[in-house]
This record gives structure tokens, C-alpha cells and sequence, in this order.
């Protein structure tokens, strides 16, 4: 009986075991459909990490309060919203379904990116994070890859101000199998780049002002942007000033306000200028800086042949190297001066038209041979040391700067200059009279021998020219002989002024020590030398006896007439000597 039934229990539990599995099965089949679905819930409430949520099934389901905000915000969700929902398991090991908002978010961004990428259309996402290579980007839920290089047309060496902001981006490529997106802030900032240059060409006019920021700098200007089309801002025309590199007046990403100077609309050129907002320093520059006045000013550069001074912002004039020092003749000007030195000038000429203003560095200071003039007068004796010694004179320094010259005839009055000037050395000190001062030639000529008085100024005193005298031969030459007069005055007699007769215009006939009588034909009182006349001496006593005694066409002969001369001349030599 029993195991009948249980025999009949067995069908009845089979039946009502395949309808209650079956009833299960519809339940939970129905219900699992939902799994790898988005669905919507509401809000029933909210915990410390969880948001409570009622999605219409047998369970509530738990989303976790951070998926309800970006990174680093606060979630924005309270009870009674209604929110879009991924169903990631029906039922998790506590009987609960598991549900995500960022997934429920990830494939609704999905499939509207999906719909841009095809479209070509751009799409709007935020800058969350930084990665190797570039950064992360939120699109609505969606994670993409910016690369550094295409944040922005130009290197970007801050991106924090970018972060956090809403922008449009253009996707690259995508790969939802492998949840890979790429995208570009770049590639829309060209687009908007281009129509924003083609409107700006179209434009476009010379003389126009614009604002744009500095993009590059080169040794020769700055690029700028004007906004999808670059002009070049020369240097010459960043200001009236001078600037060596435009680094000294611009930095990269500076704002800058340009006139538009010259376009040229076929190759799209656009040069650029800023000093042309500012009024030109160069009017009335004539008024301003009228030779001969003088300023102070800043040098600003400095090269081989002189050096710039700004006088005031955007005018500049040059000072030569010929004008910067009165005795520093061949020194280079960075010598004299320094970079950013303030200098005292005088304007020695403007000229308006080429801008240009010629300066002197030397002029505001004392022409030092006007000075040393004021100070020696001529005949002043002076004491110096010798600086230089050279082939034909002693170099005497007078101050710092002058040295004064006493010529190799100037050093003795008995010795010859090449004699004279080997008796002394560099560095002693001596005493020498001012000669002459020439301020022009900047030049000072002393004398050593005029100190003492002159052995032979008595002689020179009472000889002139016409005179006969007795001379010693000090020197027999090829050319004539040298003689000297009293032991003190030199003289010299050419060989052609020997003798009379040309058979004895011969020097070898004469000997050192030897005396004789000449004729002086020139004095020269400068050089303290007689020019002399055996022959001319000669002439004279014959035409002398020929008037004394007779001529030869009376009867007597020549040698009559010039032996009662000589006998007449030697008896009063003898007359004389008694």
C-alpha cells in the first residue's frame, strides 16, 4: 500500500515539480533576458556608498554612488530620479542584481560616437587625466586616447587650464571590440582655423590694426598669429628702439597689438609692425638735439668702428672710434666703454633724413694738447720719462696720456743726432724744452740741447754770406769735404766748389786737420751750417787783382797781374803778424 503510493505520489510530485519549473523557468528567463541590457530604474534611496534603485524585478539593485559623477565631483543623484541602467547579473551571491550607471553611460556613448565616427561629425568630451603619450578624455562615458600632439596646433606645455572643460573633439579611429577610441582637439582647432583664415584674408587691408599672440621667434622677428593666418613681425619694427634679437622685447604666447604694414594677397605674406602704433622719436629730432649740446645717454651696442648711444626710447646715435678718445687711436670702442654704460656726448651733426645723429665721446672732455699748451707755453721747461726710443728721436711721456718727441737734432748741439741719442735708455728720466705745440696734428716737439746756450751762436751772429773765413777739414767725402768754423759751426764744400780749375776739383787733395780759406755762400741758422766756396773765393781775388794791377791787354801776363797779388796779400799777412 505504501509503495503504491508512493508509486502514485511519484507522477503527482513529477507533474507539479515540471510546473513549478517551468513557472521558474518562464520567471527567471524572463527576467535573465535583462542581463548585458540597459534598463530604466528610480531612486529609492541613497546609503554611504550605494544608490538604492528599483528596476522593476524581483530584486533591488545597488549602483555605487561614484558612478554618478565625473572623477573627483560629487555624485548628482538623489531618491526619485529616474537613470538609465547596464544589468550586469541578475542575481550577485547575495540575492541582489548588480547593476552599473558608467557602463549603462559607456554604451549609450558608444553608440552616439559610433553614429559621429560614421557621420564625420565632432564630438564633446572632457580632459580628465594624463597617460603616456597624452591624455584621457571623457566623452560622456566613454574613454578616449588624446596623443600629445594633437591637443593643439602648437606645442602645449601646460594643459591644466584645458582639464575639466567641456570642448569638442574629432574622432581619429575607433574600435568598440577592443573599447579603443582616438580622438583630436587638434584637427578641430585647424578646420576652425582655416575658415577663421579665410575670413580674415578676405579682410585683410594694409594699415589695419589687429590683435594677435606671438607663435614663433627667430633671430630676424617674431610669427604671429593672427587668428588662422601668421604675419611677420620684423625686428626693425618691433619698436623705435634698437633691439638685437626679438627675444629682448617678446616672448612666445605674448599678446601683441600689430598694424598691418604691407600684404600681398596672391602669396598671403602679411608683414607686421608694432613701433608704427607709437608716435615716430625722429620728429623734430633737429630741434631736439642741435649740435654741439650735450647729453647723457646709455650705450646700447657696441661694434668695430664705434658705438651706439641711446639718447632717449627709439633714437640713437653713433660714436665713432675716431671720436671717442683724444689719444686711444687704435683700440677697439668696448675697450673705452661697456654695454648699458651711461655716457656724457656731444651731437656733432643730425641728419633727419637718414636718421641718423653723429656723437662725440671726446668733445665733452678738455683737448688734452690745449690743456698741456695752457699748462707748458713755449720755452717752459718740462721733465718726463723716455717711453720710446726710434731711429730718429726720444719719446718723452708728459702725462697719462701725451708723450712729447725730441728729435735726434734737437739733442745735442755738438754731436751728431745718431751719436747723441745712443747715450740714453728707455725709462730715464730727463728735462727737455717745449718747442712747439701743434694742437691739430696733436703733436708736442721738445728739445734737449735748447736747455744750454748755443757754442756757436757768437759765430753765426757775425758771419754772412759773402764773408771769407779759415776752416778746418773735419771729414774728406767723394762728393766734397766737411769743415768747421771757430771748432763750433760746420760747413760743407762740394766738390765742384774745390778750386777753380777743374783738375783740382779733387776732395782726396785735401786732409783732415788741413786749414784753407772759403768763401760763405749760405747760413743756415736753423741747421747751424755754412755752405762754402774754395772756388768762388778763388774767382774773387783773381777779379780783385786783375782791377789792383792791370789788365793783361796793358802787356803784363796773367801770372804778372796774379803774382803782385799774392805777394801784395802776403805782405800784409806779414804786416799784420808784426
Amino acid at each position: 500500500m505504501a509503495a503504491t503510493a508512493s508509486a502514485t505520489a511519484a507522477p503527482g510530485r513529477d507533474a507539479g515539480g515540471e510546473d513549478f519549473a517551468a513557472m521558474l523557468d518562464q520567471t527567471l528567463g524572463r527576467d535573465a533576458g535583462f542581463e548585458g541590457s540597459v534598463i530604466t530604474g528610480h531612486v529609492l534611496r541613497l546609503t554611504d556608498e550605494f544608490a538604492i534603485v528599483d528596476v522593476g524585478l524581483k530584486s533591488e539593485g545597488r549602483v555605487p554612488l561614484k558612478e554618478f559623477a565625473p572623477p573627483g565631483m560629487a555624485p548628482e543623484v538623489k531618491p526619485g530620479d529616474s537613470v538609465e541602467l547596464f544589468v550586469e547579473r541578475y542575481e550577485d551571491r547575495d540575492g541582489a542584481i548588480v547593476l552599473s550607471r558608467e557602463k549603462a553611460r559607456r554604451e549609450e556613448s558608444w553608440t552616439n560616437i559610433e553614429k559621429a565616427f560614421a557621420a564625420n561629425q565632432r564630438v564633446t568630451g572632457t580632459i580628465y587625466g594624463r597617460v603616456k603619450g597624452g591624455f584621457t578624455v571623457d566623452l560622456g562615458g566613454a574613454v578616449a586616447f588624446l596623443p600629445g600632439s594633437q591637443v593643439d596646433i602648437r606645442p602645449v606645455r601646460d594643459v591644466t587650464p584645458l582639464m575639466g572643460t567641456p570642448q569638442p573633439f574629432q574622432i581619429l579611429k575607433m574600435d568598440r571590440a577592443r573599447g579603443n577610441i582616438v580622438v583630436s582637439r587638434r584637427a578641430v582647432l585647424e578646420e576652425t582655423r582655416a575658415e577663421q583664415r579665410t575670413e580674415l584674408i578676405q579682410g585683410l587691408k594694409e594699415g589695419m590694426i589687429i590683435d594677435g599672440v606671438v607663435k614663433n621667434i627667430t633671430d630676424y622677428g617674431a610669427f604671429v598669429d593672427l587668428g588662422g593666418v601668421d604675419g611677420l613681425l620684423h625686428v626693425t619694427d618691433i619698436a623705435w628702439r634698437r633691439i638685437n634679437h626679438p627675444a629682448e622685447a617678446l616672448q612666445i604666447g605674448q599678446p601683441v597689438r600689430v598694424q598691418v604694414i604691407r600684404f600681398n594677397p596672391e602669396t598671403q605674406r602679411i608683414s607686421l609692425g608694432m613701433k608704427q602704433l607709437e608716435a615716430d622719436p625722429w620728429e623734430g629730432i633737429a630741434a631736439k638735439y642741435p649740435p654741439g649740446t650735450k647729453f647723457t645717454g646709455r650705450v646700447t651696442n657696441i661694434t668695430d668702428y664705434g658705438a651706439f648711444v641711446e639718447l632717449e626710447p627709439g633714437v640713437e646715435g653713433l660714436v665713432h672710434v675716431s671720436e671717442m678718445s683724444w689719444t686711444k687711436k687704435n683700440v677697439h670702442p668696448g675697450k673705452i666703454v661697456a654695454t648699458s654704460q651711461e655716457v656724457e656726448v656731444m651731437v656733432l651733426d643730425v641728419d633727419a633724413g637718414k636718421r641718423r645723429i653723429s656723437l662725440g665721446l671726446k668733445q665733452v672732455q678738455g683737448n688734452p694738447w690745449e690743456v698741456f699748451l695752457d699748462q707748458h707755453p713755449i720755452g717752459s721747461t718740462i721733465e718726463g720719462e723716455i717711453r720710446n726710443i726710434t731711429e730718429f728721436g726720444l719719446f718723452i711721456g708728459l702725462t697719462a696720456d701725451l708723450d712729447g718727441m725730441v728729435h735726434m737734432s734737437d739733442i745735442s748741439w755738438d754731436e751728431p743726432g745718431e751719436v747723441a741719442i745712443t747715450k740714453y735708455n728707455k725709462g730715464d728720466i730727463v728735462r727737455a724744452k717745449v718747442l712747439d705745440v701743434d694742437v691739430e696734428k696733436e703733436r708736442i716737439s721738445l728739445g734737449i740741447k735748447q736747455l744750454q746756450v748755443d757754442p756757436a751762436a757768437d759765430v753765426l751772429d757775425r758771419i754772412h754770406k759773402g764773408d771769407i773765413v779759415t776752416c778746418v777739414v773735419t771729414a774728406v767725402q767723394s762728393n766734397g769735404i766737411e769743415v768747421k768754423v771757430d771748432d763750433v759751426l760746420g760747413g760743407f764744400i762740394r766738390r765742384a766748389e774745390l778750386a777753380r780749375d777743374k783738375a783740382d776739383q779733387r776732395a782726396e787733395r785735401f786732409a783732415v786737420g788741413e786749414k784753407l780759406d772759403a768763401k760763405v755762400t749760405a747760413v743756415d741758422r736753423a741747421a747751424r751750417k755754412l755752405s762754402l766756396t774754395i772756388k768762388g773765393k778763388e774767382v774773387d781775388e783773381e777779379k780783385q787783382a786783375m782791377a789792383d794791377f792791370g789788365s793783361s791787354d796793358s802787356g803784363a801776363s796773367l801770372g804778372d797781374i796774379l803774382g803782385a797779388a799774392i805777394r801784395r796779400r802776403n805782405q800784409q799777412a806779414q804786416q799784420e803778424t808784426e
